[in-house]
């Protein structure tokens, strides 16, 4: 981790709280008699597809947007994103009534797509595989004079991010560990600052695809590992590498990365959907795939799991929860 990083607090998170009191929805936490009977733990599942745009990108786009000073947000906002935070920014920018321009891949999920257009953005698309979103969207912030803000790798997303677990601690106490989905990284970095500034302090354990384990191989050899983009079913988690900030703090906070299959998001997905009658999209759902494939010794513990997401449509959950 590069020394001269100074890494957000606990006041930065509260303080993201503060900005979202009233805007942003207080998720539930749920639980699950079978669950915890079929892991041997006590699980805490934060239930973030309840979220404002049925996801936890709501929080971090939300924060970055009201914290910019209001000459720079008149301007506008640029960002990308495979889905989510490109509906979060769209959502967030229409709230200030400020124009938004998303780069998204050609494959997005449609709805993902749709809602983003719904919520008044302009969408860009790209070619996932051939061309890099993040230099397509700081030219277009360049020539139209737009405020890019970054899907995971910047503090006011990532503290927003924070609040998840934030609430989530404040709800059931203290844990024994706490599984969180990672893509960028912006989702654990936020999770594990409050996590870490508990009494005492939980485990902080990532979970990513198998096919995009960049976080773990970076964690391990301790720099940022870049990949190429993974072809799995958490479209959510097709990133190809950590940002620097979301690097420094998961280096310094996080635990452990685990990783999990396609086939053990989707048992994961039907679990939830037909025990706990929750929707989640892959991504979503890879955390609660790790505890129920046995990826890490739970057994006994008080378990907080984040549910990071809810965005699928119909036709692709049954195309996924009957294997085609």
């Amino acid at each position: 981790m590069s020394p001269e990083i100074e890494l957000p607090t606990l006041e930065d998170v509260n303080e993201a709280a503060r900005r979202l009191a009233g805007v942003a929805n207080r998720t539930p936490v749920l639980t699950s008699r079978t669950l915890d009977q079929l892991v041997e733990a006590t699980v805490f599942t934060k239930a973030e597809g309840f979220q404002r745009i049925g996801a936890f990108k709501f929080r971090g786009a939300y924060n970055a947007v009201a914290a910019l000073p209001e000459d720079a947000r008149s301007s506008g906002i640029v960002s990308y994103s495979s889905g989510n935070h490109a509906q979060a920014i769209a959502l967030a920018a229409s709230l200030y009534d400020v124009p938004a321009v998303i780069v998204m891949p050609e494959d997005a999920p449609a709805p993902k797509i749709e809602a983003t257009r719904g919520y008044g953005a302009e969408v860009v698309f790209y070619d996932r595989y051939r061309q890099a979103r993040d230099a397509i969207a700081k030219t277009l912030a360049e020539k139209r004079g737009m405020v890019l803000i970054p899907p995971f790798d910047h503090w006011d997303v990532i503290v927003g991010q924070g609040t998840a677990a934030l609430e989530l601690f404040d709800e059931v106490g203290s844990l024994d560990t706490l599984l969180v989905p990672v893509g960028g990284g912006g989702l654990i970095s936020g999770c594990s600052i409050v996590a870490k500034a508990q009494l005492v302090a939980p485990r902080v354990i990532g979970v990513e695809p198998e096919a995009g384990d960049d976080v773990r191989q970076s964690l391990e050899l301790g720099r940022i590992v870049s990949i190429e983009t993974p072809k799995t079913i958490a479209d959510g988690q097709q990133t190809t590498a950590a940002g620097a900030k979301t690097f420094a703090v998961m280096s310094q906070h996080v635990d452990d990365i685990v990783v999990v299959s396609d086939q053990e998001i989707v048992q994961a997905m039907r679990f939830a959907f037909e025990r706990m009658k929750v929707v989640l999209e892959p991504s979503g759902a890879s955390a609660l795939a790790a505890l129920m494939a046995g990826r890490i010794d739970a057994k006994g513990q008080r378990v907080g799991v984040i549910l990071s997401g809810a965005n699928i449509d119909s036709v692709r959950l049954a195309q996924l929860l009957e294997g085609d």
